[in-house]
């Protein structure tokens, strides 16, 4: 498929080296035509020197016969406009913009638009590391009201079903890590020694959760 990039940066031309290297047909547009010096000399796709949300550079693009539209650009206004230039105008429906701003980030995603909100990804990401292991989350959806986080659990839980778990704890398991592999759960899924749980849920409710999970089962279970 055509994929269109706003955005010669390195997060630009990384991704379309990506897509490229996996059979897609791609276009990158950048105001600045030294930009384009980022892409390998091998690069196939079109190089357009321009705006994302003018309708002519777009058009050049091949903005009418593209499958999805990504905007990452360094500015946080030019990425939401052309994006919705894209989606309003053009009719794709596959658009992502890049967001410094995470309040942005969380209004656009709200109105429709796909927002990536590197600020607080990355802190996230430097955060997991530098803290003990679960304290940060592994994903947060832009609004930051739901997670994907590690869970610690209590050893005498093994041996119980995870389903059990999650009816104790009133969560979902989204799945769990077991000798480096992820493993879908199941009704006859058994929590073994070493399990790393993942589990989805509302940020503000993890902390009942770590409690109930870091606590032996209820002798019922």
């Amino acid at each position: 498929m055509h994929i269109v990039i706003m955005g010669c940066g390195r997060v630009g031309s990384t991704i379309a080296h990506i897509l490229e290297d996996n059979g897609h047909s791609v276009a990158i547009i950048d105001r600045d035509p030294q930009a384009f010096r980022r892409l390998r000399a091998g690069f196939r796709g079109r190089r357009v020197t321009g705006v994302g949300f003018d309708r002519d550079v777009l058009i050049e693009a091949g903005i009418e016969s593209a499958a999805a539209y990504v905007a990452v650009s360094s500015g946080d206004n030019s990425n939401i406009i052309s994006a919705r230039v894209a989606r309003e105008t053009f009719g794709v429906d596959n658009v992502v913009a890049r967001i410094y701003d995470s309040r942005r980030a969380e209004i656009y995603q709200r109105l429709g638009i796909p927002t990536v909100a590197t600020v607080r990804w990355t802190a996230d990401q430097i955060l997991r590391r530098v803290l003990p292991e679960g304290a940060e989350p592994l994903w947060r959806d832009p609004t930051g009201t739901v997670i994907l986080a590690e869970v610690t659990v209590n050893a005498a839980w093994v041996g119980t079903r995870v389903v059990h778990l999650e009816e104790q704890a009133g969560a979902r398991i989204a799945f769990v890590n077991r000798m480096g592999e992820a493993l879908v759960v199941k009704r006859e899924t058994m929590v073994q020694e070493g399990d790393i749980l993942h589990v989805i849920a509302a940020e503000n409710d993890m902390d009942r959760i770590n409690k109930v999970l870091a606590a032996a089962p209820e002798q019922d279970h």
